[in-house]
């Protein structure tokens, strides 16, 4: 599944394995030792900006106001919102923060 997924995702979701599996504060070797185990490439830039958003943050709290603000972009109906589950929460705190610039220096427009 993991194949399928963009860096920034696999990464998130690296972190949502650990957390899931009982780790409340998922360190980079947790996070880089489960995509290097399905043999996933470990983007050292993202894992590390990942945890320092995290960092002193309740993931409940972070995965809640990700849904309040996935709720307030029209999607022709709710169903996006429950879809997106965590991930997608975390996907969006990321990108927002991340600004334009990041997007740029990767290629993406």
């Amino acid at each position: 599944m993991l194949t399928l997924l963009g860096n920034r995702t696999k990464v998130i979701a690296a972190y949502l394995l650990a957390a899931l599996g009982g780790n409340t504060t998922p360190s980079a070797e947790d996070i880089k030792s489960i995509l290097e185990s399905v043999g996933a490439e470990v983007d050292e830039d993202r894992v590390e900006f990942l945890l320092s958003e995290l960092k002193g943050k309740d993931l409940t709290e972070v995965i809640a106001a990700g849904r309040e603000k996935f709720a307030s972009v029209p999607t022709g109906g709710g169903v996006a919102v429950a879809a997106g589950g965590p991930a997608a929460a975390l996907v969006a705190t990321e990108t927002k923060k991340e600004g334009i610039e990041g997007r740029r220096e990767r290629g993406v427009r």
